[in-house]
């Protein structure tokens, strides 16, 4: 599509690139490399840790609570992407690496266990907050310890990591602070937490940073936004998994999975294959620079927008399926009808980030609608709930129409060229 034209390709072609170096007990990743299996059973840890975080919001209805769980997948995100950019260094799946990959598996899981406690501990047992912050520590120690033992032999990168160190300790530190705290001080310093670790790393620049096989790295961003994604259609079945089928149910699953399928269109129809182009095109810091910036910070809004629509498509079902204690006319109210709207509106306006920081091109349609769904967060507190996903679904679905006919021979032209290995400059 024209609002996704790649810049340029850089001059300084591979052999201007700083040499990469991996310790005896890794395997470094090379250009063509690609995701690799135990890359996506790392994932799976993650789509447990976002079902929790999702039923957490949904126990926890309120403002506070959607705070709350924003900010735990900030936690998880900023755990996540640590490894992205590993396996992008070193193949996860051989030497010591592999071995990194299953312990870190283990920690998180037990950090995804503990979310439910991330902030109010249950009685007996562990303290869930402490066993959050311990855990995150582990997690990322562990990341450090393999991206030092992976980069022997390159200086600038292991400069880096000394720079990236104490932004870590000092979240860390936070957090165990905030287990001991409750209330407001207790949310105020996990957001002082992630400040700390998000900016200390942004500030610390991206000169030492490696993204050895840009496709890799792509490719790997993008296999987690469909685990998200997917974790939304989880959270249509959960939503009325104990509730008698029915018309409405069929109908809001079916306009739920549209509006699913609908983001999934926004991201991989052409976006996701323009941006890595721009990736690919780039070298050295201005690489790193972009995939820090497109992919590590600018993809947390993307997932937290597709978390806080599984929220809202939660409460939609439950509404509509549960002739009990909701009429169809009922209009979803408060934090569900927030989560739903503002749940698209956060995903697109990312999309709109992505696009601009990948290709330097503002995409206006995306942006106008998200900004025209707004008031339908108003508006829904007077429409039925079915309506409101209705409208919803249509408006997004409208957009993916309008794009895909507007722009059919320059997505046509980016997908063929893409296909065949060749940089669409559409």
């Amino acid at each position: 599509m024209s609002q996704d034209r790649v810049p340029d390709q850089d001059t300084d072609g591979p052999a201007s690139r700083p040499k990469r170096a991996a310790g005896v007990l890794s395997r470094p990743v090379s250009e063509g490399d690609s995701v690799t299996t135990l890359e996506l059973f790392f994932d799976l840890v993650f789509v447990f840790a976002l079902t929790q975080v999702t039923a957490k919001m949904a126990d926890d209805l309120t403002v506070g609570g959607l705070v709350r769980g924003l900010l735990i997948i900030a936690l998880l995100w900023w755990s996540w992407t640590a490894y992205a950019w590993l396996g992008n260094l070193v193949r996860a799946d051989e030497g010591i690496t592999r071995i990194g990959m299953f312990a870190a598996m283990a920690v998180m899981f037990v950090l995804a266990l503990s979310i439910p406690e991330a902030f109010d501990d249950a009685p007996g047992g562990l303290s869930g907050p402490v066993v959050i912050a311990v855990c995150y520590f582990l997690f990322r120690a562990l990341h450090l310890l393999l991206f030092y033992v992976s980069s022997a032999g390159d200086a600038g990168l292991r400069a880096q990591l000394l720079r990236f160190t104490p932004a870590m300790l000092a979240g860390t530190a936070l957090l165990l602070v905030a287990a001991a705290t409750d209330g407001p001080a207790q949310t105020w310093l996990w957001v002082a937490a992630l400040a700390a670790d998000y900016l200390g790393t942004y500030l610390g620049g991206a000169r030492g940073w490696r993204v050895a096989s840009p496709g890799h790295f792509a490719e790997r961003h993008g296999l987690i936004v469909i685990v998200a994604l997917g974790e939304s259609i989880v959270a249509i079945g959960v939503g009325v998994a104990e509730l008698p089928i029915s018309w409405p149910i069929v109908v809001a699953s079916a306009l739920g999975l549209a509006l699913a399928g609908s983001l999934w269109w926004a991201y991989f129809d052409v976006s996701a294959l323009v941006a890595e182009h721009a990736l690919t095109a780039a070298t050295d810091e201005r690489r790193a620079n972009m995939a820090r910036d497109a992919y590590s910070f600018v993809h947390l809004p993307l997932m937290a927008g597709i978390v806080m629509l599984a929220l809202g498509l939660k409460k939609v079902l439950q509404y509509v399926g549960d002739v009990h204690h909701h009429d169809l006319g009922d209009p979803l109210k408060g934090v569900g009808l927030a989560a739903l709207v503002g749940g698209v509106v956060l995903y697109l306006i990312a999309h709109v980030g992505f696009q601009l920081r990948t290709t330097g091109r503002l995409n206006p349609a995306r942006l106008v609608v998200a900004l025209l769904l707004v008031p339908l967060a108003l508006l829904g507190k007077s429409l039925p709930a079915l309506a409101t996903l209705a409208v919803l679904t249509a408006i997004v679905v409208a957009l993916i129409a309008y794009e895909s006919v507007r722009y059919a021979a320059d997505r046509h032209r980016a997908r063929n060229h893409h296909r065949h290995g060749v940089v669409a400059s559409e």
